[in-house]
């Protein structure tokens, strides 16, 4: 299958059949968002909550690579951008709360836990392999894939941190979890926002030069 890529030109987003499936994918992470919201409130999961997040922040970022297909490449990397400083937020914010927990005592419910967990790895395994011809392209289309790999990578920790808790009946294993999927949403901020702004410096340059 062909992801509309040349050897000449980034690919943009513009294919009607990437279009389909970010649609499929949006619908995929909006369901699992409230899933796991509500379970991460019954679990008192701090983990099934930073996934939860991740779910929303990819289903509100994939709207806005919709959005932006077609659009000017200034555009597209300034809504790369804006998904990069949301990952930044919530990865933010998931450290705080994380920290914040620490103090609060109470252990997660590991049963339900690992069993949503386990829902969301086949959710985020199915929009993997839906934008796995997508993979490459320009900082919003790599950002998509972005935020996939990180739901299914943060899914298998989720599902190791039930297992620690059940194991320690402890929520330490839950906390530590939820901390380096944090990492991983600041890791991915970087690496999305330092690709737009190369965008935006490449067009820049393109422009002035322009006769």
């Amino acid at each position: 299958m062909s992801c509309g890529c040349t050897e000449n030109k980034t690919f943009d987003g513009m294919s009607a059949d990437y279009k389909r499936r970010l649609w499929m994918v949006i619908a995929i992470n909006a369901a699992m968002f409230a899933v796991e919201m509500v379970a991460g409130q019954l679990a008192g999961s701090q983990a099934l909550k930073a996934d939860a997040l991740d779910f929303l922040g990819d289903a509100t970022t994939y709207g806005i690579s919709l959005a932006v297909i077609g659009a000017a490449a200034s555009t597209r990397a300034n809504a790369a951008l804006v998904k990069g400083a949301s990952l930044l937020a919530m990865g933010l914010w998931v450290l705080g709360s994380t920290a914040w927990r620490v103090f609060v005592h109470g252990v997660p419910e590991a049963e339900v836990m690992g069993i949503v967990a386990f829902m969301a790895l086949a959710a985020n395994v199915t929009s993997v392999l839906l934008l796995m011809a997508y993979k490459d392209g320009d900082a919003n289309v790599r950002s998509v894939w972005l935020c996939s790999r990180n739901d299914a990578i943060g899914n298998v920790a989720v599902m190791a941190a039930a297992l620690g808790v059940w194991g320690t009946a402890t929520g330490w294993p839950d906390l530590i979890v939820a901390a380096v999927m944090a990492s991983l949403f600041l890791s991915s901020s970087w690496q999305i926002i330092t690709h737009a702004l190369a965008e935006k410096r490449e067009t820049g340059v393109t422009v002035t030069q322009r006769p």
